[in-house]
């Protein structure tokens, strides 16, 4: 399963899901999604999401196995 701390991430930077959606260009029900892991990003939006909130890719999106 593909685990993230984007809930984290964000909350830290002082935004809400509106906000993150707004720089990356997607959805606020999109970023919803991703936090919960419903919805798998792709690889354009998770290096988006990750450079948005000053992160690498591998930092904010791993794999628990």
């Amino acid at each position: 399963m593909l685990m993230n701390q984007l809930r984290e991430a964000r909350v830290a930077k002082g935004w809400t899901q509106a906000e993150l959606a707004a720089h990356v260009g997607v959805s606020r029900k999109t970023i919803n999604t991703v936090e919960n892991r419903v919805f798998t990003p792709s690889t354009t939006l998770a290096i988006k999401l990750a450079k948005a909130l000053g992160l690498s890719v591998e930092q904010l999106f791993w794999i628990d196995r």
